[in-house]
């Protein structure tokens, strides 16, 4: 039974890569753009959003992911026989990011020929990786934010105040698998308020001292802004993913502030006003 599936499997996957070279997403060598590089250069490649998986086929270049959507690429110091005639194929370099699969063929130049220092991944290189539901990528998400970040205050008295700190829900909004949540805090102290931590977790509503809390911490997608103080007044997007409660319990936003002071505010949101989010 063992040797039928893994024929079965071995079988599978030659019938795919033939498909794939009849498909746009197979890449074909005819397709992949061709690049020039030689020893005294490095090879910047810019990707439009975070770079998930690098691999370069050929032991005679060396690369890295100095931020996450920047890819650089250069020869090895001691790259054997290459650079002993005036051109050498370098095999393909490809780079996967959330959405996208790139590949180019990187070829050794000795000559005058001009060669890239920084090339951009555009839409032309891309293959898209359709692999079930694809999430929203980072620069998607800050899109987004910065559209709902546009928008008026739409929720009233959804607000709490301790210690001159206030927190507004302003707007909640849903689009496909995500909720958007636009927060506003104000200071009404003389004291600058220095961000320790912005929390989110779904709790029960009446907490007694004979209950046993159970809460459920939500991480955020996103942060459309990233602060550490404010003085008068703090504005921002958060991104949660999609989720549900029942009614005993709420979201809580719990806003804490470093030590000494130790401020902390905490503000509730039902279940309902999720339920009313407008679509973004």
């Amino acid at each position: 039974m063992k040797r039928i599936t893994l024929i079965t499997c071995i079988y599978s996957l030659f019938a795919f890569s033939a498909l794939a070279q009849k498909t746009d997403y197979g890449a074909s060598p005819t397709k992949r753009q061709k690049l020039f590089i030689r020893e005294d250069i490095t090879l910047h490649f810019t990707s439009p959003e975070p770079i998930q998986y690098v691999d370069i086929s050929s032991k005679n270049l060396v690369g890295d992911l100095p931020l996450d959507n920047v890819f650089r690429i250069k020869m090895q110091e001691d790259s054997g026989q290459v650079g002993k005639a005036p051109q050498q194929d370098l095999g393909v370099v490809t780079i996967i990011g959330q959405k996208f699969i790139a590949q180019y063929e990187l070829q050794y130049t000795s000559g005058n020929r001009e060669v890239p220092t920084l090339l951009e991944i555009v839409p032309a290189d891309m293959h898209p990786l359709d692999i079930g539901a694809t999430p929203l990528t980072q620069n998607e998400l800050r899109g987004f934010s910065l559209k709902a970040y546009k928008l008026k205050p739409s929720i009233k008295r959804l607000h709490h105040s301790e210690y001159g700190i206030t927190g507004y829900v302003d707007n909640i909004h849903t689009l496909d698998d995500y909720i958007f949540l636009d927060i506003t805090f104000t200071n009404e102290t003389n004291l600058k308020f220095d961000i320790d931590q912005v929390r989110f977790r779904v709790e029960d509503k009446k907490i007694t001292k004979a209950t046993n809390v159970q809460a459920i911490e939500i991480e955020p997608v996103f942060t459309l802004v990233e602060k550490e103080s404010f003085k008068r007044k703090y504005r921002n997007i958060y991104v949660l993913k999609k989720f549900s409660f029942p009614n005993n319990k709420v979201l809580t936003i719990e806003l804490t502030e470093k030590q000494l002071s130790g401020r902390t505010l905490i503000v509730q949101i039902d279940y309902l006003h999720l339920l009313r989010a407008d679509t973004l």
